[in-house]
């Protein structure tokens, strides 16, 4: 374990943003991290996954460790079900590559996300109709004051739509460690709700689709409108879709009757944030090296050397001309540093 100085972040961030933090270190092991966490302790400490969720506006002036924990095994398994457990540093699209290989079900709608395992449970990340608390069994995590180690089970990370515990009550209080899945050996319940995907089924003749399906038609969808991060910097989408109740929404759709939006629950509306700032005249819109992507409006890109504050720039300029536009607040996904 080498502690490096003035490090550059830009090959950490899908963004390719270029920034440098102050000092550097990988870990590879739960000692590791404790042996760093012990020798640091007066240090401003800044933890680094994958670097999919984040935006970084300027460098960091502190001691940037970056989880870097392989591995994965079954923990335990009956005839219906198996626990997998996923140490924090693995990538997650690899993961859910693992677990289709082995016919393990409950991931396959989340194929191509960006990012690792580890921070699948800080953003309740998800996708076409599945999101990380529906397969989630606990977390290990340590304490970044005292070291201790801790397990969050389901209920206790309190998820809501790209929501947990980490975002909130004990935010930049623990590193996770690994995640634990509880994945089906049969009896899959195969998603193919999202229309997208029912389309992608239809187009390659697929009326009975295995797991293996379902992924390989989520990646395609995702390869048409998602740009990869190594070819064009981006972090996913950088919105949330907003939720409105259904007495505010139904104000707005009268006057905008056209609106696309999908019941969440009796009282509550989700409006896909992509549909309003393509409305609002953004899609495909470039500014400089900072820009909208011309496939999907949600995603914020980098076409080259674009700074951290120019993307940070358009993305209020998008919120704002949305909230004039429509009278709806979208709110950044992503992690603005």
């Amino acid at each position: 374990m080498e502690i490096q100085s003035n490090f550059s972040l830009k090959n950490y961030n899908t963004f390719g943003i270029e920034a440098k933090a102050k000092q550097f270190v990988a870990v590879h092991s739960v000692a590791e991290l404790k042996t760093i966490l012990e020798e640091n302790k007066n240090e401003k400490k800044f933890i680094l996954g994958g670097g999919s969720n984040m935006l970084l506006t300027q460098d960091i002036d502190a001691l940037v460790i970056h989880i870097d924990l392989k591995g994965k095994k079954i923990i335990k398994e009956d005839d219906d079900f198996v626990w997998v457990e996923s140490q924090a540093g693995e990538t997650w699209h690899d993961f859910v590559l693992y677990t289709i290989e082995n016919n393990f079900g409950g991931l396959e709608n989340m194929s191509l996300i960006p990012g690792n395992v580890g921070t699948t449970p800080v953003q309740n990340i998800g996708a076409y109709g599945t999101e990380i608390k529906d397969t989630f069994v606990s977390c290990e995590a340590m304490n970044i004051e005292t070291q201790e180690m801790k397990t969050f089970t389901n209920t206790e990370c309190n998820f809501g739509y790209r929501e947990s515990i980490f975002k909130n009550e004990v935010k930049d209080q623990y590193i996770i460690t690994s995640v634990i899945y509880k994945l089906t050996k049969r009896n899959h319940k195969i998603n193919t709700s999202y229309g997208d995907i029912t389309a992608e089924l239809a187009k390659n003749n697929v009326a009975a689709p295995t797991l293996k399906d379902v992924s390989n038609a989520v990646i395609a969808i995702r390869k048409s409108k998602l740009p990869d991060p190594k070819e064009l910097g981006n972090s996913g989408s950088f919105f949330k879709n907003p939720i409105l109740l259904k007495s505010d929404f139904e104000k707005i759709h009268q006057k905008f009757p056209e609106m696309k939006y999908y019941e969440v629950s009796e009282t509550e509306v989700k409006v896909p944030a992509g549909w309003l700032i393509e409305q609002a005249g953004f899609k495909g819109k470039r500014f400089g090296d900072a820009g909208v992507h011309k496939n999907q409006a949600l995603v914020l890109v980098n076409y080259g050397n674009a700074t951290g504050q120019e993307i940070l720039a358009v993305s209020r300029d998008v919120q704002k001309i949305v909230f004039d536009t429509f009278g709806i607040h979208i709110e950044a996904e992503v992690n603005v540093i």
